[in-house]
């Protein structure tokens, strides 16, 4: 699990993230929905120790931070690098993995974000969007985490690549154990992925319920408006 403890994020004089406190529970689903400029990908970002903190506390248990996977709203992937090599780079250079290894995992990985293994050979500026993204989700897998952390995955995509990423990591979030947290602008896919979803609203979590009730049920007036209007965009 991660437990969060008085977590404050300032950048200049300005409180990004202001004394949160949460705990995420191991084999979960959580979805974290806003405004843009809410703090949700900063405290995502901090979460993985992609950015620091000022003051609090983020304690992840048993858990070893090469453990935590973190998929990025533009992929980062080594355009220089084939596919197949992007995905064995890190199981090789940090978990010590023979190549043979990593290369047999990271075709099984392949298929299971539904890519054609042949797919391997060709070099990122290559693909599309949607496959560019499946391959950066291979690539965290191949690294066997605990925890994987997605910050808006599909806003770079269009619908069609969109749906496709969406069904991969509805699909993986049933894996056993896996701690997964998604930031994400899609509300249907949240209520249909998660086990919680919480809402930010500067740099404070507002409210945060079970999928089915949060919704239905919303306590908070500013969440209230903010679904309100969500409900009337067109989720493409």
């Amino acid at each position: 699990m991660i437990k969060i403890v008085n977590l404050t994020k300032k950048y200049g004089d300005t409180k990004i993230l202001d004394d949160i406190s949460y705990s995420f529970a191991n084999g979960e689903v959580y979805s974290i929905i806003g405004c843009s400029g809410s703090g949700k990908s900063t405290f995502l970002k901090c979460l993985a120790n992609l950015e620091g903190i000022d003051q609090g506390e983020i304690r992840y248990g048993d858990i070893k931070k090469n453990k935590i996977g973190f998929i990025f709203q533009n992929f980062n992937l080594f355009n220089n690098m084939t596919i197949l090599d992007n995905i064995i780079y890190s199981p090789q250079k940090v978990l010590n993995i023979k190549k043979e290894e990593a290369v047999d995992y990271a075709r099984k990985l392949l298929k299971k974000v539904n890519l054609d293994i042949s797919i391997e050979n060709k070099y990122p500026n290559s693909i599309s969007g949607g496959q560019k993204q499946r391959v950066a989700i291979a690539r965290t897998l191949c690294m066997k985490p605990k925890i994987i952390l997605y910050d808006e995955p599909t806003s770079a995509l269009d619908p069609e690549n969109t749906a496709e990423v969406l069904t991969v990591i509805k699909d993986l979030s049933k894996s056993k154990g896996l701690l997964s947290i998604i930031v994400t602008h899609h509300m249907k896919f949240a209520e249909s992925i998660s086990d919680k979803i919480i809402f930010f609203e500067n740099g404070k979590i507002i409210e945060e319920n079970n999928a089915k009730d949060f919704f239905i049920q919303p306590k908070n007036k500013r969440l209230k408006e903010f679904l309100s209007k969500t409900s009337m965009v067109s989720e493409d």
